[in-house]
């Protein structure tokens, strides 16, 4: 892949791009603020995009910003947020385009290189991939609302899974169900939700923005 990363710690930078021209992919920029970010992106239309969230010059918002802003202007345009921090409110925003192809991983959280290569490619390949941390956070702040009342436990649980990024197979096999009761669930929470069949739209990240809209 072709990939450019913003990063404003210089030693995570280089460590980022080591790792990932070692296992083959291809680097085309490193830069450490968003401006530079928009630029390099604009200029070689990378397969995905690895950003921040605080970044100078305040270290509060910016990467999260320009990555909205990247995806307003290029629908799709894949980006996977690399963070310490949960920013709820910007994180729903992100999902809110319904393209697919964002991702948003706690740097703290990534044991195994392995898992965030994995992330990036399926970021890359249009999917939605969220931490469970971010999903946990997201969904306490929308705990107290009765807008997803009608779910069982076991359907939130599902949901959550959904909003990780998890296919139907991975959901069975973390929750020790068979494909066909997934399958079963995730059909029910699309008909509590009132998500019905669509050519037009992705009902899994529907379901999850509607969650997230409550």
């Amino acid at each position: 892949m072709r990939i450019v990363i913003a990063e404003d710690s210089t030693i995570l930078r280089q460590g980022l791009v080591e790792l990932l021209t070692f296992r083959g992919h291809e680097v085309v920029a490193a830069v450490k603020d968003a401006d530079a970010l928009r630029a390099e992106v604009e200029a070689h239309t990378p397969d995905v995009s690895i950003v921040d969230i605080r970044m100078p010059p305040t270290h509060t918002d910016e990467g999260l910003r320009a990555a909205i802003a990247l995806r307003r202007d290029h629908p799709g345009r894949a980006i996977l947020l690399f963070s310490q921090y949960v920013e709820t409110k910007y994180a729903a925003q992100l999902l809110a385009d319904r393209a697919g192809g964002v991702g948003y991983l706690l740097k703290d959280r990534v044991a195994e290189v392995s898992d965030f290569l994995d992330a990036l490619r399926r970021v890359a390949d249009g999917e939605t991939v969220l931490d469970p941390e971010v999903v946990s956070q997201l969904f306490s702040a929308t705990r107290q609302t009765d807008a997803l009342g009608g779910l069982t436990p076991r359907e939130r649980e599902v949901l959550g899974l959904m909003a990780e990024g998890r296919s139907n197979s991975a959901i069975a096999a973390k929750l020790f169900l068979s494909a066909g009761s997934v399958e079963k669930y995730v059909t029910s929470i699309f008909g509590k939700l009132g998500l019905p069949p669509s050519e037009g739209d992705n009902r899994r990240v529907l379901a999850v923005l509607r969650y997230l809209d409550s």
